[in-house]
């Protein structure tokens, strides 16, 4: 009997060692999906942070943007009357008896163009190639004298602000000498 008491307690020894390595795999497969969760969880962490981060530097960006270009908008509006005032010099040129007209006019339109100089507006150049990034082509006109893709007149003027086109320049640009 003491035999079979032996082998029965090894039995049980047996069983209870297999529960226990059950138990082992079973909290060792846990553990490894804890820490997978985990990594997971981590990574996910650190995206979001990054993409914080960089939202908060196209925020940054964007503010400075409109914060560099918030008078545009107004000085757009002033274009037409410095147009207006340019028109009259050169109306007044043609009148002999109008210079002290011509004059003060000449004076109030060199003021506001001294004034939008100083806030970053510079008047682009009327001659030269034609550029379609910087002029408005609103006809095109056969010349000897001019080559193709020059300009031959300015109709309206075009600006930049600071670094950025406010309005473009109407221009007639040459095709050049269509005879030949």
């Amino acid at each position: 009997m003491a035999e079979q008491g032996k082998k029965y307690g090894e039995v049980y020894e047996q069983d209870s060692l297999e529960k226990d390595q059950d138990e082992v795999e079973e909290v060792s497969t846990q553990l490894a999906k804890a820490l997978e969760r985990n990594r997971e969880l981590e990574d996910k962490l650190l995206r979001m942070a990054a993409e914080q981060d960089n939202f908060k530097k196209r925020m940054q960006r964007e503010r400075e943007t409109a914060l560099k270009y918030a008078e545009e908008t107004i000085l757009r509006e002033i274009l037409p009357s410095l147009d207006n005032l340019e028109r009259a010099v050169d109306q007044c040129k043609c009148l002999p008896d109008a210079v002290a007209l011509l004059n003060g006019v000449e004076m109030t339109c060199k003021g506001l163009l001294n004034t939008l100089e100083r806030f970053g507006v510079k008047p682009l150049a009327g001659e030269g190639d034609f550029d379609p990034n910087f002029h408005e082509a609103v006809a095109t006109e056969a010349s000897a004298d001019v080559p193709e893709n020059q300009i031959l007149q300015e109709y309206q003027k075009g600006y930049m602000f600071k670094d950025r086109l406010i309005r473009a320049a109407k221009v007639v640009v040459s095709k050049g000498n269509v005879e030949e």
